[in-house]
């Protein structure tokens, strides 16, 4: 585990947050799910522990929240000014998720893995470099 100490915002400044906590890991998600999320190949969402690392320092009335009925835990957490992706706490994780682009500083670990690979677009540009697994590893 890694220290993280990390602040972030959304696109327009409206909501701000803090993090303090270690991060878990960071994962690179191709989900279909994330993917209409991010309007992007992928999620890019670091893990931070425990529940109690999110810190709201600014907007946190503005936030969103909408759960995917079917799953899970499957849900976002957004600004209702620009709709940027905000953290959310998953219980069932038992900690914060980030949308890594959010954050005002890079985070303290890298990218582990890309994940639920097979369902990724096939458009997306594979990193040589990162494993790839077809769900969770």
């Amino acid at each position: 585990m890694t220290d993280a100490k990390l602040t972030g915002s959304c696109l327009c400044g409206a909501v701000q947050y803090e993090i303090n906590g270690e991060a878990e890991r960071f994962y690179h998600c191709h989900c279909q799910r994330c993917r209409k999320l991010t309007g992007s190949a992928n999620a890019s969402n670091l893990l931070v522990t425990p529940l109690e690392s999110l810190t709201w320092t600014k907007g946190e009335t503005l936030l969103k929240r909408y759960k995917v009925p079917e799953a899970e835990r499957f849900y976002n957490c957004f600004c209702s000014e620009c709709g940027s992706p905000m953290p959310r706490v998953v219980p069932e994780l038992g900690g914060v998720l980030i949308a890594a682009g959010s954050l005002n500083e890079e985070p303290p670990i890298l990218p582990s893995a890309r994940i639920f690979w097979e369902s990724r677009a096939e458009w997306t540009c594979p990193d040589e470099n990162l494993p790839v697994y077809a769900e969770y590893p």
